[in-house]
């Protein structure tokens, strides 16, 4: 980037801002080390995943925390701060979903702006104020504000997530209107519907979340549902500008948040697939491309293994607002007691175990008994999503241990 002045017409647009400087990033390196890596959780690794003390076995998904996207993320964050010291630095919303490294960033005085909407705060902004877009992703007028007021940039979106803009984006240059799998309040979901109105913002979207919002979408297919009916249904929040379903639902291309359940995803797709097969005689206007995210997969399918074996209870832990992290939770909820904690301090105790509620609210669970007894042998199992880090699922297998009555020097012994 040019250290030349940046003019303040609006018309002028201030290129990203590349931070990755080598002497940067060493310190980052050693810095987010120490704030996030555990010596435990690379020795039970090193173990093969498992580690027994006495009568109490502690295992690991083969695949969980940090994926690399949440690691570069943070690795831009910290190098932004260390590039701009004296700088006003902004995040558009969080860069992760989990509050530790959330809060890890408000202590180096970098100030979250609104997601949602933007407000008086992005007017405000001047050619000396850096901007960080997070891992998420941000709507397009997002971004197009922040160049407008001369803002330095530094895009921390996933690869993921921008591979699916650029099929959405195809989508809306083909005339198909882009089908997403997703939470329509979601950072990802907003961003990837901004880009689904595609360059000349004439494309389409339509945000469905269930296998009943597409059953419903299947029937209008099909025929059988109204107009009115249909967008009574979806409203205004889940559809683009100007949505007319008569218009927009005849060429569909699907696409999702990166981070949804796979086997859920698949599912839309071949459900729609089948009812535009049914109205049209052919796939010619259908397509789908596969858009969840490399790591999301890994971390649902290492549950899946995790869980061929017998375990008593699993944890999964990560911030509550996570998407990949309450996928997690639902493939355990299926087979075995589940808790979503967000950190060690959740566990109250053996008899308590403050467990979010996938209905959205904290309650304390006391609804198992496999753990109770520190004189029976007990398997507890822990995961978490990918933007958790390993200093949190260290504290909670100390905790673990501590509660079973184990001392934490023999953790700290393991070879």
């Amino acid at each position: 980037m040019s250290d030349s002045p940046v003019s303040k017409n609006p018309a002028k647009k201030r290129k990203r801002i590349n931070v990755r400087k080598p002497d940067v990033m060493a310190k980052v390196e050693a810095e987010v080390e120490g704030h996030y890596k555990s010596s435990i959780v690379e020795k039970i690794r090193a173990n093969g995943g498992s580690v027994t003390l006495g009568n109490t076995t502690i295992k690991l998904a083969k695949q969980f925390g940090f994926c690399y996207g949440v690691e570069r993320a943070i690795d831009l964050a910290y190098a932004s701060r260390k590039v701009f010291e004296d700088k006003n630095i902004y995040l558009i919303g969080e860069i992760i979903h989990n509050p530790e490294v959330n809060r890890q960033l408000s202590d180096m005085n970098i100030v979250s702006l609104p997601w949602e909407q933007m407000d008086e705060q992005y007017d405000a902004l001047t050619d000396d104020d850096v901007v960080i877009v997070p891992a998420f992703g941000a709507p397009t007028h997002f971004v197009e504000k922040i160049e407008e007021r001369g803002a330095g940039i530094v895009d921390t979106t996933c690869g993921d997530v921008m591979k699916v803009w650029r099929r959405v984006k195809t989508y809306a240059k083909q005339g198909f209107t882009s089908v997403i799998h997703g939470k329509a309040g979601h950072e990802e979901t907003l961003a990837t519907a901004s880009h689904a109105l595609g360059v000349e913002k004439n494309g389409n979207y339509l945000i469905i979340l269930t296998l009943a919002d597409t059953d419903f979408v299947c029937d209008y297919i099909r025929g059988n549902v109204s107009d009115e009916v249909f967008m009574a249904k979806f409203g205004e929040k889940n559809v683009s500008p100007g949505f007319d379903p008569k218009l927009h639902m005849n060429q569909i291309g699907v696409a999702n948040q990166t981070t949804m359940l796979k086997s859920e995803t698949e599912e839309i797709q071949r459900r729609i697939q089948q009812a535009i097969v049914d109205r049209d005689s052919g796939v010619e206007n259908f397509q789908v491309f596969d858009t969840i995210c490399g790591a999301t997969q890994e971390r649902q399918d290492a549950l899946f293994e995790m869980l061929e074996d017998k375990m008593d209870i699993l944890l999964v832990v990560g911030g509550y607002n996570s998407s990949n992290t309450t996928h997690l939770v639902e493939i355990g909820e299926e087979e075995l007691p589940t808790f979503f904690i967000r950190n060690a301090e959740c566990i109250d105790s053996l008899e308590q175990i403050v467990h979010y509620d996938l209905e959205k609210k904290e309650e304390i669970r006391s609804d198992y008994t496999s753990i109770l007894d520190k004189d029976a042998a007990v398997t507890v199992g822990i995961t978490a999503g990918a933007s958790c880090p390993n200093n949190l699922i260290e504290a909670t297998v100390l905790r673990i241990c501590e509660l079973r009555g184990i001392d934490k020097s023999q953790m700290l012994e393991l070879t």
